[in-house]
């Protein structure tokens, strides 16, 4: 099969032939229709994740979306999201024609979405969705804000805010086109990112007309600063990334005199049946049109190409490959 393939931790992978998987007891052989690149590949691939350097060669892809050809626990044909440990432990990920995935690995689509659009969802959906809901505990009528929100994540979590009965959602995103994207998907204000935590504190105070409830925050950095200063009275700063900076500075005072939160959240701390819920919850959102990520789609032959404008991050949306 053809194959974007890692050849060597720290390099891009390369489109070549590869092995196809072979069947196993409890897995699936899976047809991938559409896979996202997502900052974990490039951890992984990388060499520097805290899980260690990926044994190689080896497929990239934490995730993807196809049809089940061979298994036990589906029937062939059944169109499926699928979740793999591409990087973390030894075997394929999803950047292939064919990808073998645990069983338990597997949910089952039902959403009216193009498999594109699935797959750009995907787990930064999840990571959204859970945010809010389970780390978060958000109430219907209470005030979100999202920072990052021009990435997946943040786009995710403006759209899931508003189904969720958030009664205002404020955005912060520093690129002209993340604060776009961000408009796009129902915020009902954007701030630009940038300047001091004092300045930004002020902007976003103005922007929720009081105190966030709750803040989900990808970004850290002085963006999580300027956040933790407009959290309402029992607020909750749900931090699931470090894109601006792997340290922020908090108020003893205001946490303490506001009774706030922060609060830690990562995908791998969810159950598989967590992890279906929420999946099945945020699609359900996106078919009806209230949750989108932006994305575009490349042919695997351009793999190499898209995995650099990543890495670079000149890509501006997601990129799904589609084998």
């Amino acid at each position: 099969m053809r194959a974007a393939v890692v050849r060597a931790p720290g390099t891009p992978p390369g489109h070549a032939e590869h092995p196809d998987p072979a069947p196993a007891p409890g897995r699936s052989l899976v047809r991938v229709t559409a896979a996202p690149i997502v900052p974990l590949d490039l951890l992984c691939a990388s060499g520097t994740s805290y899980l260690g350097a990926p044994a190689v060669p080896y497929v990239p892809g934490v995730q993807g979306v196809g049809v089940v050809e061979e298994g036990g626990r589906l029937p062939a044909g059944t169109r499926v999201w699928f979740a793999t440990s591409a990087g973390m432990a030894p075997g394929d990920g999803g950047l292939a024609e064919r990808c073998s995935v645990a069983d338990a690995d597997l949910v089952p689509l039902t959403a009216d979405l193009p498999d594109a659009a699935v797959a750009a969802i995907g787990l930064s959906g999840v990571a959204a969705w859970m945010a809010l809901t389970w780390r978060g505990r958000l109430q219907a009528g209470e005030r979100v804000l999202v920072l990052g929100a021009g990435g997946a994540v943040g786009q995710a979590a403006v759209g899931a805010a508003r189904v969720l009965g958030a009664s205002r959602v404020v955005a912060l995103a520093r690129s002209a086109a993340g604060q776009e994207r961000a408009r796009a998907t129902g915020a009902d204000a954007v701030v630009p990112a940038g300047g001091d935590a004092g300045a930004l504190a002020a902007a976003l105070g103005d922007a929720l007309g009081g105190g966030a409830d709750v803040v989900v925050d990808p970004v850290f950095g002085v963006a999580a600063t300027a956040a933790a200063r407009v959290l309402a009275p029992g607020g909750r700063l749900v931090n699931l990334g470090g894109a601006s900076g792997d340290e922020a500075v908090f108020s003893s005072a205001v946490l303490r005199g506001r009774s706030a939160e922060v609060l830690g959240y990562t995908n791998n701390a969810l159950t598989p049946a967590q992890r279906r819920a929420a999946l099945d919850a945020v699609l359900a959102a996106a078919a009806a049109g209230r949750v989108a990520v932006a994305h575009e789609t490349v042919p695997l032959a351009e793999v190499t190409r898209a995995w650099e404008r990543q890495a670079a991050g000149d890509a501006g949306t997601r990129l799904v490959v589609t084998p």
